[in-house]
């Protein structure tokens, strides 16, 4: 089994998530994460095949968050 990098986007109004699956890339949206991810999966894969999306795969990338002021970057 690979390690996958997905970006999980709650939907605050009509509940559900977004999956993005920036390696492959794939997007697909579901009731829950899991939901959301297969699904992305699956339709790339349906589109492109298994191989495609293998050869896609890197490993993960190092993802944070930080904490920057946009005002003060177009004040510079």
């Amino acid at each position: 089994m690979r390690p996958l990098t997905v970006e999980l986007i709650p939907d605050l109004e009509l509940g559900g998530f977004t999956a993005r699956v920036p390696d492959i890339p794939a997007y697909g949206e579901g009731e829950t994460e899991e939901g959301a991810v297969k699904l992305a999966l699956a339709a790339y894969i349906e589109a492109f095949g298994l191989d495609d999306a293998m050869a896609r795969l890197n490993p993960p990338s190092s993802l944070r968050q930080i904490d920057i002021e946009l005002e003060d970057l177009v004040r510079a």
